[in-house]
């Protein structure tokens, strides 16, 4: 198995089905606040869903529709990226992110965020990577901007979370900007 170094003692690698209980501990300590604007929480809630949850992602990552990533820290699962969509033939790829609160505010999303969308652009070809966020989500809508990622507009009221309904901003960023962002000249 992989895992890649995030610095700082921090780790990226698969979250898989048989990390399940890993996700569900990980969910009980974070659950209200990763729970503030998006589902996450509220699939995982038990032993069953949460390998429903990790198993559902395996299945996308067989059919090669989707990927999910865990982040460590000194042995610990703290948070993860994924892409939520991945459309090979049109060259998209939703990302998004989630982080308990003893690891916000480290750079870790935004490191694992740049190991993620590097191997879909270089590895996969991906052409357009984009970030849904909701327009409240203040720390989410910065990792996107440390991204280099361009606001493309909002969705008013484009998301049903918990009863309530949320702006949605939709930011993206271009293989070749990725690129150039990447590898800046002099």
């Amino acid at each position: 198995m992989f895992a890649t170094s995030l610095g700082d003692d921090a780790f990226l690698r698969p979250l898989e089905p048989w990390r399940a209980e890993e996700l569900l501990a990980h969910m009980e300590r974070g659950r209200e606040f990763i729970g503030r604007f998006i589902g996450l929480p509220d699939a995982v809630v038990d032993p069953a869903s949460s390998r429903a949850f990790l198993q559902a992602y395996a299945d996308k990552a067989a059919a090669d529709t989707a990927r999910i990533y865990g982040i460590w820290t000194d042995g610990t699962l703290v948070g993860g990226v994924l892409f939520r969509t991945m459309d090979l033939a049109m060259g998209i790829a939703e990302a998004g992110c989630w982080l308990e609160p003893a690891a916000a505010g480290k750079g870790l999303v935004t490191r694992a965020a740049r190991v993620i969308i590097d191997w879909a652009v270089e590895e996969r070809g991906i052409h357009r990577v984009e970030w849904r966020v909701a327009a409240a989500n203040s720390a989410s809508i910065a990792v996107a901007r440390r991204l280099g990622m361009s606001k493309d507009g909002v969705l008013r009221g484009g998301y049903l979370h918990r009863g309530e309904r949320y702006d949605v901003e939709v930011w993206s960023v271009l293989a070749p900007e990725w690129r150039a962002n990447k590898n800046p000249t002099s």
